[in-house]
């Protein structure tokens, strides 16, 4: 016969079994050690797409090639840091003017959007007669196929995400490398004077950031981000600007 004590011993061990498997997480003992899991940043190498493959030569480079070479750049740095589960919106380098692949601007938002990134990061290259980095942010509301937006949170939070990457890559990117053009809204480029916000941003639901991380038109620039050496300085500045606004 099982005593009263062994009885109540199981009862109360069968209690707390119950309470551990229903509990919300915010409920349970705050010590107990847990993995949590890591921040989706989703980088997009811009072009090609729908408005621009990005392959004119400028200074010996096609934009479509550089900004694809420093995502890859990125990612690794990321994942090897540790600090962020990585989603990319294209897996292919170049442009095939015989064969074009091209990723919509909607379509790039949307892959942020599945993916419930922190961080919709651009890379793009500028042309034109400036020269330096500059980075950007949707700071009004645009409309493209019938769609307004982005939402007022996601125009606040990528307000302070774009100054959170810029602080970051101030670090590595010393004056004397790249001019630092500092944090502008997207109102403030060709497309975005137009429709208000760059196309890409309209469809974003997740905190959206564009890096214009060179001028290919400058001759210092192009030479510049040309070099393995530049490349590899201008992944570490946007690691570090992601970092930054992750608060690591």
């Amino acid at each position: 016969m099982v005593s009263s004590s062994l009885m109540m011993l199981c009862i109360l061990t069968a209690i707390l079994t119950v309470k551990a498997l229903v509990s919300p997480a915010w409920c349970r003992d705050a010590t107990a050690p847990r993995q949590a899991p890591l921040p989706v940043i989703c980088i997009d190498p811009g072009h090609p797409s729908e408005t621009n493959p990005g392959a004119a030569v400028q200074n010996g480079l096609r934009e479509v090639e550089v900004v694809y070479d420093v995502a890859l750049e990125l990612k690794s740095i990321l994942e090897d840091e540790g600090v962020a589960q990585i989603v990319l919106t294209r897996r292919f380098r170049g442009y095939d003017a015989h064969h074009p692949v091209i990723v919509t601007n909607r379509k790039r938002a949307e892959i942020a959007n599945d993916a419930h990134a922190f961080l919709f990061l651009r890379l793009h290259c500028d042309t034109g007669k400036g020269s330096g980095f500059t980075l950007y942010y949707p700071n009004r509301q645009g409309k493209k196929f019938g769609v307004t937006g982005p939402s007022a949170a996601v125009r606040e939070a990528s307000e302070k995400a774009a100054v959170a990457v810029h602080k970051g890559m101030q670090g590595v990117l010393v004056p004397a490398t790249l001019h630092d053009n500092g944090v502008k809204g997207e109102s403030a480029t060709f497309v975005g004077g137009k429709q208000g916000v760059l196309t890409g941003s309209i469809f974003s639901k997740v905190p959206t950031v564009t890096v214009e991380m060179a001028v290919l038109s400058n001759r210092h620039d192009a030479v510049w981000i040309s070099s393995k050496e530049g490349r590899h300085q201008m992944a570490q500045a946007l690691a570090r600007g992601v970092t930054q606004y992750l608060g690591k």
